[in-house]
């Protein structure tokens, strides 16, 4: 045995729930198994060991290394892509800053990039039973194709059988499916071993006409069809999912807003809050919506400086102050923390013109100082840093309180006390165990739903030859 892609026919077809489902079944049989995404661009991270000090990876990465029963580590995302703006994002090579990319160079500057996300993949290949590596996107994206090493750009590089995902709750699976085969061409068709539906609903009986077509069409079978299922819900990989946390019944409960930034990260940070069945999590980028909220967060940002600009042109701004001054509780994250105090100076332009300052919403006594070394930071027995800004002074004034530290609401007993003493709201969930429940649940449905038996021959076999699909040549 050696590695699976699971590539996808779109963005959120349903690539990290088949790969982390997939951990968890095949470490059930006892493989060493292990999950792998030669490059993420997500402002989702989590800060790993590593052996040369804490390295950041995606944060889908770190949750599929506890569905597979293995400790994160940073070769399991070795290209990390966090978008700064529209056309660039900071870069994480090995788990540490390494520059920036722009929109100009994503398709000819990326060969370093390769050569570390192949060397990692190798490194991991040559050190467990299976490597179940995601894809990115959608394979098909012929326009960035010559400089791929995420899709069949590694596939090729590792002869790696692919299977293509699709959400089939969204409609038009059979066609993205077919298309998908049909625009690639034939050596890296051939590499391409089949197809899984994402998000079924209904009588599969009814699919069997479909799939039967679309093997004869293809020569590929589909592996599998997973149903839908309401508690599927994984930690979020990207801004796709931020509706996913309201109460099932918001009467009587506490309303928490979060503020929906433009840049907005890590914000993971709300997942152990949209458990709380006594909580109504929404995210608000209208100042009137703040008006009924008992909780008002400010979340983590990878541009403060820009995002603090952008609440205070949509008057968030003075919202969020005459709430925290009529005595209702105020929390800020990260770049939300930074936001809360009376300056933010960025005097080497690591956000970007250099020299400036800026005055924040001097609701907490603290400053606010960018450096160009990144903190990266573990906490126990939950938390994490990742972040520029040195902060100075005090982080809680009344109910106003900030953190610069991620992650710190997964403890039960952090988020209880501060439940209890913010909002006066009893805890009654417990975060790691509904994790680890969904990871389960993920696990049971594949081992259902899905061939395992076939997809480990395909790890260890590789791929059958099969026709060239369309007009390939």
């Amino acid at each position: 045995m050696t590695a699976l892609l699971i590539a996808g026919t779109t963005s959120d077809a349903g690539k990290s729930v088949v790969t982390t489902g997939l951990c968890r079944a095949f470490a059930r049989r006892g493989l060493a198994v292990t999950p792998y995404k030669a490059q993420n661009m997500s402002n989702n991270s989590m800060v790993v060991a590593g052996p040369d000090g804490p390295g950041e990876i995606g944060r889908a990465q770190w949750v599929q290394a506890r569905a597979a029963l293995v400790a994160p580590e940073v070769a399991m995302n070795p290209v990390l892509l966090k978008p700064g703006s529209d056309r660039r994002s900071h870069v994480v090579r090995r788990g540490r800053p390494d520059g920036e990319l722009s929109a100009r160079d994503f398709t000819g500057g990326r060969e370093r990039l390769a050569r570390s996300a192949f060397a990692a993949f190798d490194d991991l290949r040559s050190r467990f039973d299976l490597v179940v590596a995601e894809g990115a996107g959608s394979p098909a994206e012929i326009n960035l194709r010559a400089s791929d090493y995420v899709n069949m750009g590694l596939a090729r590089h590792g002869e790696v059988p692919t299977l293509v995902v699709g959400d089939i709750d969204r409609g038009g699976w059979f066609a993205s499916s077919f298309g998908t085969v049909a625009l690639l061409d034939p050596e890296d068709q051939r590499l391409v071993a089949g197809f899984v539906a994402n998000k079924f609903r209904g009588d599969v009986g009814l699919l069997r006409p479909g799939l039967d077509d679309l093997e004869r069409r293809t020569g590929r079978p589909t592996y599998g069809v997973l149903p839908w299922h309401p508690d599927l819900w994984l930690d979020s990989e990207d801004a796709l999912d931020l509706d996913g946390r309201r109460s099932p019944d918001p009467i009587g409960v506490k309303r928490v807003a979060v503020v929906r930034l433009p840049r907005i990260s890590n914000f993971t940070d709300l997942d152990a809050l949209g458990l709380e069945p006594g909580l109504d999590v929404v995210f608000v980028s209208d100042p009137r919506r703040l008006a009924d909220a008992d909780l008002v967060v400010l979340p983590g940002t990878r541009a403060t400086i820009a995002d603090l600009a952008w609440l205070r042109k949509r008057g968030l701004d003075e919202a969020i102050v005459r709430h925290a001054r009529a005595g209702r509780p105020v929390l800020g994250v990260c770049g939300g923390c930074q936001m809360l105090g009376a300056w933010i100076a960025d005097p080497d332009g690591v956000e970007g013109t250099a020299g400036v300052r800026v005055e924040g919403l001097g609701l907490l006594e603290l400053t606010t100082t960018f450096e160009v070394e990144k903190n990266l930071v573990l906490h126990e027995p939950a938390g994490y840093e990742i972040h520029h800004g040195r902060v100075t002074g005090e982080t809680r004034s009344g109910a106003v309180t900030g953190t610069m530290v991620h992650g710190s609401l997964e403890d039960d007993a952090a988020r209880s006390a501060y439940l209890t003493e913010a909002l006066g709201v009893a805890s009654t969930a417990s975060f790691p165990a509904a994790r680890e429940r969904r990871l389960d649940l993920l696990g049971d449905l594949v081992e259902e739903h899905l061939d395992l038996d076939a997809l480990l021959a395909l790890a260890r076999d590789g791929v059958p030859g099969l026709p060239v699909v369309g007009g390939a040549r």
